[in-house]
C-alpha cells in the first residue's frame, strides 16, 4: 500500500498534526488497516476506498494506532490533500461509519488547502461525576473553570468532552497519565478530552488529550473543533460566523483550524486548514 504522510491545519511548512493516508481501488481488511496504522504511528490514518471511476466518491475509515474512530477531522483534511493531488482540485463525497459528509482542496501557498463539512453537531451538559473524574484525572479544580462555558458532552462526527478553563498557565500545564486517560475515556465513550482557553468571542487556545487511541496530545483536532463549535452554537455564544482555534502551541507543533458556522442549531459546520506534505 501506497501510505501518504501529510500534515493537517499547518501554519505554512510548520506544525500541523501528521496523519496517514491510504487510498485504495479495493477494501482492505480491518487487521491490515489496523497493522498499519500501527506502523505509521500516527494518531489517525485514514484509508479511503474509491467508489466510481469519477474519483469524487469515497468510503473512509479512520484508524488510531489502537482502535477505529468514526470521524477525525485532521486526517479527512489530510485526505482532502491527498485528493486534490491524486484526482485534481475539487470537491469529494466521503461516507463514513455513521455518517456521509464532503471534503473540498484547492492549492495554495505552496500546498493544499482542504475544507470539509463535518456531520451534525449535538452538545449536552457533562454529568458531574464525568466532571469529578476528568479534573481528577487532569489535576484540575472546579475554581480552575471558566465560567463563560460549562463543562459540557460534544459531538461532531464523534464524541468529546470540553473544559473551559479560565487560566492560560493552566492549559500550558496540562498533564495526565496516559494509562488513567486512556481507561476514563473508554469508559465515558469519548474520542478526546479538549481543554479550552478563551482568548476572545471568535478565538480560542486548545488542547485535546487523546489516550483512547493510545495517544497522549494531538496537536490539531478537526473533529473536537466541529463539536466545539457547534456546542458554542448550542449555547447562542458570539461567535459571529467564524472562529478560530490555536492548538499544538504548547507541544512544539502550532497548528490553526478555522471553523465556519451557521445560526442553525446541530446543522454540520466547515472546518477549513492548511496541509503539508510531511518529507
Amino acid at each position: 500500500m501506497d501510505i501518504q504522510r501529510i500534515a493537517a491545519f499547518s501554519r505554512g511548512e510548520q506544525g500541523g498534526n501528521p496523519a496517514g493516508v491510504v487510498l485504495l481501488d479495493q477494501p482492505a481488511l480491518d487487521t491490515d488497516m489496523a497493522r498499519i496504522a500501527a506502523e505509521v504511528g500516527y494518531s489517525e490514518t485514514a484509508f479511503a476506498v474509491r467508489e466510481d471511476d469519477s474519483g469524487k466518491n469515497w468510503r473512509v475509515r479512520y484508524f488510531s494506532p489502537e482502535s477505529e474512530v468514526p470521524f477525525c477531522g485532521h486526517a479527512t483534511i489530510a485526505l482532502g490533500a491527498a485528493l486534490g493531488q491524486h484526482v485534481g482540485e475539487g470537491s469529494f463525497n466521503l461516507a463514513l461509519n455513521e455518517a456521509a459528509i464532503s471534503v473540498s482542496a484547492a492549492p495554495k501557498d505552496g500546498g493544499m488547502t482542504a475544507t470539509l463539512s463535518s456531520p451534525p453537531t449535538k452538545s449536552k451538559a457533562l454529568p458531574e461525576a464525568d466532571l469529578a473524574d476528568i479534573l481528577a484525572l487532569f489535576d484540575l479544580s472546579a475554581k480552575d473553570l471558566d465560567e463563560q462555558l460549562a463543562p459540557a458532552h460534544i459531538h461532531g462526527g464523534a464524541d468529546h468532552a470540553v473544559l473551559a478553563l479560565k487560566n492560560r498557565t493552566k492549559l500550558a500545564d496540562m498533564h495526565y497519565d496516559l494509562d488513567e486517560g486512556r481507561t476514563l475515556m473508554r469508559k465515558l465513550g469519548l474520542v478526546t478530552i479538549m481543554l479550552v482557553y478563551i482568548e476572545s468571542n471568535q478565538s480560542f487556545d486548545v488542547r485535546n488529550a487523546f489516550a483512547s487511541g493510545g495517544v497522549l496530545e494531538d496537536p490539531a483536532t478537526g473533529a473536537a473543533a466541529a463539536a466545539f463549535a457547534g456546542y458554542l452554537r448550542d449555547q447562542t455564544w458570539p461567535h459571529g460566523g467564524k472562529i478560530t482555534i490555536r492548538q499544538g502551541e504548547d507541544m512544539g507543533s502550532p497548528s490553526l483550524i478555522t471553523v465556519e458556522l451557521s445560526e442553525e442549531r446541530g446543522a454540520p459546520v466547515k472546518v477549513t486548514g492548511h496541509a503539508r506534505n510531511i518529507k
